[in-house]
């Protein structure tokens, strides 16, 4: 049986800086964000700001257990601050190109490297850990609903 590459698990923080929130669905809308999360903006503002590929964040659940194996840093999918964990694909490879998760069409922009603040909301040697593994930053082209359990994938 061929394995699928899909959504484990979708989070949003409401606010800065606070504990990222587990959900079974969310929607998605492009160029402005995940409904929920303190980075949606319906007017598009924040995005302008911050440049393209804020709107979602994703990382693989490997690069997560990874940490663990190479530095022995556990460190739960949550605390990744990552809005989408994925598994059976390779994020990084989505980078300048577009991609399916569910019903939504995305583009990769850069690499989500890992920063002191994440280190310091986590702890001591986690920016190491994910560096070039932190997930990648991606612009929504296309909305709709991102669930728990969709299908990863090129675009077609």
């Amino acid at each position: 049986m061929e394995a699928v590459a899909k959504v484990l698990a979708i989070y949003v923080s409401p606010k800065r800086l606070a504990p990222m929130e587990a959900r079974d669905s969310v929607r998605a809308v492009a160029g402005t964000g995940i409904e929920g999360d303190h980075r949606f903006d319906p007017t598009g503002e924040i995005a302008k700001k911050k440049g393209p590929g804020r709107e979602i964040t994703l990382i693989e659940i490997e690069a997560v257990e990874a940490v663990f194996r190479d530095y022995k840093i556990q460190l739960g999918a949550d605390q990744t601050r990552r809005n989408v964990i994925t598994r059976g694909i390779a994020l990084n490879h989505f980078i300048g190109k577009e991609f399916r998760v569910g019903d939504l069409r995305l583009q990769g922009v850069e690499l989500c490297e890992p920063c002191a603040r994440l280190e310091s909301m986590t702890q001591k040697g986690v920016k190491e850990a994910l560096i070039h593994r932190g997930g990648i930053r991606a612009r929504i082209l296309e909305g709709g609903t991102l669930r728990v359990g969709d299908a990863i994938g090129y675009q077609v």
